[in-house]
């Protein structure tokens, strides 16, 4: 399709005239091309053209950006009057609220889409311009996109603070007694995780429609929020073999992962000091994140064995810290400084990435967390280049937290063009996953990959002359994630332009869930639940900041990367250092749910097979999803040769035939050559109709019914043909 068209389909009706005019531009490029040759003036024109169209765009952005900062500060200080006046504090003046916070969401998510489009459409008239004229317009450019960005990260803010107030009509003003900072147990629980990437163009909206469930996790209410407060950034270690890249590709037993990171701007002098073990032998087999806490200063000593494990503990005995803390902290810097002098570890490359966290403060049933802009930067000397100074520094000190680090060479970085979503649900007492989640994942929004590791995607891309295995993943990044929009999936428009969600309008989702409630009081028992499918994915835990900052070590099973940062307080015109409630539970999202086939475990009930003729009927009809695996392909692949080598059997008797028989023997071998011929187009057919299907997951039936029998049949005719004319 072309881009022109494209544009139009993406095209907001009631903004039409605010679009940049790239049928004008298109156009004006073409006109003048192919009637004179492109002048200088042409070029002066077409840039002024151009220039108009960006602040045409920009200022749009801006005047809607400061119309959704009005109305956010207009519904703050209605909730807060309700608040304060029990006499209004009705549900159905929450409810308006609920619903004017709605509408801004939805305009904040086309305001998302429409900077999307714009910037797209500029990027793809630079491209034609300079393809047209042999110049180098685009690159010329640059600073103009940086002194007009249309950056769709400017959203993040106005979401956080629509988040926290839908919290607040959510919970009818009622202050939450959730801590959102106490991590609680983090060993008595058990999580499945699974792991996504996102589209750009769909990032907005998948965080939009996951606040309409779960509020924005806030860590630290006693601190205004700042962008730069999302930002983590990890340094993970390595040897010049890529022992650990190796060990945890493979998973092999005790494989670790070692990392120190920080959270926010770099001159944060706390740096956690991360151990992750895949099936510890201390811990009967299970898998383990631990760490703790050093002060920045202290980390090149720690790295050289200079700053011990006894003399860590011996400091934090002088804190009064307890002793079993200290004995954590004592076995998990023992460890790593083992690592460190037995694999001869150094800095191999940093992560950076912005986070947005969800989850209902001080519940651990069901967490999500967003990143993105994620980032690799190389850290190792292994080229010779000398990327760190000093050069037994355990990081590069030219590095902040500036997106998308335009100064640092380009055979230095990698950009990660998706965003990454991980989902981490509780399922020691049977968690079931919402039906808004599962409708989210099942959705076009979101790209499935399973154990997605951020190190490893990094390492492969750097250092893949040196290592033996890459990830199954990077053949995914070859193709475009993005898939036709599912009709009633997301937020959408009616005709009216009045906002749906999932195809219905939110007051209707309400009403209905109301409806539930009280059907369920009334009948006295809860909706039933549904059975959950296989799996191939792990149970898993997620470790998030707690009060205790000198060590936490996460239980058994636990995943990869949910690591999150402290969120902070909202600030700016919003916000005046004062906590924001929070609800105590999930209202009526943890009810009957639809299946996570792809992201939770086994949990169908004991003796119950598949095929039983009393299994449930949504279990028998539920279509289970699974990721392909490369032996897939390889097994078409085999099928494919095998028809191949059949053929090659039969060419080398009708050669043989047409090269020393007689008048029949050439007939015969006609015949025969015939039938390999028939046989290889055949099989090359069904390969490509197989890796086809394959490709796009297309149920249906992957054997071959008729192929056999007719190769047989024609077999037959031709040997009887043979015997026919040989001996009438």
């Amino acid at each position: 399709m072309k881009y022109g068209l494209e544009l139009q389909q993406n095209i907001f009706a009631p903004w039409r005239l605010s679009y940049i005019a790239y049928d004008v531009l298109k156009q004006e490029l073409k006109t003048r091309q192919l009637d004179h040759g492109w002048t200088a003036q042409d070029e002066a024109d077409f840039v002024h053209l151009l220039d108009n169209e960006l602040a045409k765009v920009y200022d749009f952005v801006n005047a809607k950006l400061s119309e959704i900062d009005a109305r956010i500060l207009y519904c703050e200080r209605t909730i807060q009057t309700l608040q304060k006046n029990q006499n209004m504090a009705s549900d159905a003046n929450y409810s308006l609220m609920d619903e004017a916070l709605t509408e801004i969401l939805f305009d904040v998510n086309d305001l998302s889409r429409f900077t999307r489009v714009n910037f797209t459409a500029i990027q793809k008239i630079l491209k034609k311009h300079d393809k047209w004229t042999h110049l180098n317009l685009k690159q010329e450019y640059v600073q103009k996109l940086r002194d007009k960005p249309l950056d769709k990260q400017r959203f993040d803010v106005a979401i956080i603070y629509i988040s926290a107030l839908h919290d607040i009509c959510r919970n009818r003003g009622k202050q939450a007694t959730g801590n959102s900072a106490a991590g609680g147990d983090q060993n008595a629980f058990e999580r499945a995780t699974a792991k996504y990437w996102i589209h750009p163009d769909n990032i907005t909206e998948v965080k939009a429609i996951i606040m309409l469930h779960l509020p924005v996790l806030i860590f630290n209410k006693d601190k205004k929020y700042e962008p730069s407060d999302a930002a983590i950034s990890s340094v993970y270690f390595d040897n010049s073999n890529f022992d650990l890249y190796t060990g945890r590709l493979q998973r092999d037993e005790g494989a670790e992962a070692i990392r120190f990171r920080w959270y926010g701007p770099v001159e944060n002098k706390s740096i956690f000091i991360e151990r992750k073990t895949h099936h510890a032998a201390w811990l009967e087999g299970a898998s383990v994140k631990d760490r703790f806490r050093l002060d920045e200063k202290d980390v090149n000593s720690f790295v050289e064995g200079r700053y011990t494990a006894d003399m860590i503990a011996n400091d934090l005995r002088q804190k009064n810290i307890d002793k079993s803390t200290i004995d954590n902290v004592h076995f998990i810097a023992s460890g790593v400084q083992t690592s460190f002098r037995e694999k001869q570890l150094q800095p191999m490359l940093r992560a950076f990435y912005n986070r947005t966290a969800f989850q209902l403060p001080g519940d651990q049933r069901l967490r999500i967390s967003l990143d993105t802009d994620l980032t690799f930067v190389r850290e190792d000397h292994l080229d010779g280049r000398l990327r760190r100074q000093p050069p037994n520094n355990w990081r590069r000190n030219d590095l902040g937290i500036d997106y998308p680090f335009n100064y640092v060479d380009p055979s230095d970085i990698l950009r990660f063009p998706y965003a990454v979503l991980e989902t981490k649900l509780q399922t020691h007492l049977g968690q079931e996953p919402p039906d808004w989640l599962s409708s989210l994942v099942e959705s076009h929004l979101v790209h499935e990959v399973p154990r997605f590791s951020k190190y490893l995607h990094g390492a492969c891309h750097f250092y893949r002359e040196r290592l033996p295995l890459l990830p199954w993943w990077l053949a995914e990044l070859n193709v475009d994630i993005r898939k036709p929009r599912a009709e009633h999936i997301g937020l959408t428009r009616s005709r009216s332009f009045k906002p749906l969600i999932d195809g219905r309008y939110r007051r209707a989702m309400i009403e209905e869930k109301e409806r539930v409630n009280q059907q369920a009081v009334v009948d006295g028992a809860p909706a039933p639940q549904r059975q959950r499918t296989n799996s191939t994915q792990d149970t898993a835990g997620a470790w998030r900041p707690t009060r205790n900052d000198y060590a936490v070590s996460v239980g058994a099973n636990k995943t990869d990367e949910t690591s999150a940062p402290p969120l902070p307080q909202k600030s700016n015109s919003y916000y005046a250092n004062k906590g924001l409630p929070a609800p105590q539970q999930y209202g009526n999202d943890t009810r009957a749910t639809k299946w996570l086939h792809r992201m939770w475990g086994d949990n169908r009930e004991v003796g119950k097979a598949v095929d039983d003729d009393n299994a449930s009927d949504l279990y028998k009809r539920q279509r289970v999803k699974v990721r392909v695996e490369p032996k897939v392909f390889f097994a078409n692949e085999r099928t494919f040769i095998s028809w191949l080598q059949f053929c090659a059997l039969l060419l080398t008797v009708a050669l043989s035939l047409l090269n020393f028989g007689d008048q029949i023997s050439r007939v015969v071998g006609g015949v025969f050559i015939a039938l390999a011929a028939g046989v290889a187009i055949y099989a090359l057919y069904r390969f490509e109709k197989r890796a086809w299907m394959i490709n796009r997951r297309i149920d249906g039936r992957y054997d071959d019914l008729w192929g056999p029998a007719v190769l047989c049949t024609l077999l037959v005719v031709a040997l009887i043909v043979n015997f026919y004319l040989r001996f009438k």
